[in-house]
């Protein structure tokens, strides 16, 4: 019987995938069994999952650093998580390791990011007695919010990788190259937004750490995935010099751009929009969507609350809070 696609990639993975490397023909499995794809591996699968899922689409209007840029050029949500799975992906393949799982996990990775950026995230994590994380979230949309509650039902190495992409350490090599991915990502694009708000100037920048990395983003991006490349899929770690450097610039940023309080300037109204339509949602579940009604009823008022407005795009969210919260005038009648 001739073999389908996707057993012979699976036989390519064999073939040609480092030893650390995680095969798809190895997955630990899905939450729910399936009948195996005859085109795509389990990972390549979850992948297209992801792409066409709901909260990816709506990662277009959220916001990265800036708060409703009016320019063009400024990241969002969907364009960070497309770098970010772009420079994964890169250190993947030069280190021999499994580019489907590295992409799938990269896609994924913010997909329960909220609106406003991080100071969404702060605010739910204050106001609710359960806390609130981004990455849990983005494993709670792809596990019970995606598909009217069914969820996506990836495999345990995507959804290990999406969940410790910030702060653990995940149980794939291709899970922590997406960590460092994502660092990578941000603070050069945050660097260029910056710079485009005029918040810095490129001069600006510590002259320790652009003799290092470089000069330009793709001079810096350059430097830090060659640095892990060099040191192997083993290590995947960056060399004693260039580590001190991304701490430096990181160090900068931190200082001049994500505390700068002309960037947090907005950041005091949006956090008041979403603190006061949780308590309105809260104190009125009944007023929730059809969708999160059920998610009330499957686990309580506060978590359906937060997976609601998690999903809202900066848009919908100022919008939500217009409509009930803002009086409408009334319209002359002809």
């Amino acid at each position: 019987m001739e073999k389908s696609p996707r057993e012979y990639t699976e036989e390519l993975e064999n073939a040609v995938l480092s030893p650390y490397a995680a095969r798809s023909s190895e997955s630990r499995g899905r939450l729910r069994e399936e009948e195996k794809c005859p085109l795509r591996t389990d990972f390549q699968r979850d992948r297209d999952r992801i792409i066409h899922c709901n909260a990816f689409s709506r990662l277009k209007r959220k916001t990265q650093v800036f708060l409703n840029p009016a320019g063009d050029h400024y990241r969002t949500r969907l364009t960070h998580t497309l770098e970010v799975s772009q420079i994964a992906r890169t250190i993947s393949r030069a280190l021999r390791l499994n580019e489907d799982l590295t992409e799938a996990i990269a896609l994924g990775h913010d997909l329960g990011h909220t609106p406003f950026g991080h100071a969404g995230e702060q605010i739910l994590n204050e106001i609710s007695p359960k806390g609130f994380r981004h990455y849990e979230q983005s494993l709670r949309v792809v596990d019970c919010i995606e598909k009217d509650g069914k969820g996506l039902n990836l495999t345990a190495e995507v959804r290990d990788g999406i969940l410790k992409h910030t702060d653990s350490v995940a149980d794939t090599k291709e899970g922590y190259v997406v960590r460092l991915a994502d660092v990578i990502a941000y603070i050069n694009h945050d660097i260029e937004d910056a710079i485009r708000a005029g918040v810095i100037l490129r001069e600006d920048l510590p002259e320790g750490a652009t003799r290092v990395l470089g000069k330009s983003k793709s001079e810096r991006i350059t430097s830090l995935v060659c640095s892990i490349i060099d040191n192997g899929a083993e290590n995947l770690s960056y060399s004693p010099e260039v580590e001190a450097a991304k701490n430096e610039l990181s160090a900068f940023m931190f200082r001049n751009v994500y505390h700068n309080p002309v960037c947090k300037s907005e950041e005091s109204k949006a956090k008041t929009m979403i603190q006061m339509l949780y308590g309105y949602f809260v104190e009125r579940p009944e007023k929730l969507p059809p969708d999160y009604l059920r998610l009330a009823d499957l686990f309580d008022a506060d978590t359906a609350v937060c997976d609601y407005i998690a999903g809202m795009t900066d848009g919908y969210c100022t919008n939500l809070f217009l409509s009930i919260f803002v009086p409408k005038g009334w319209e002359e009648k002809r």
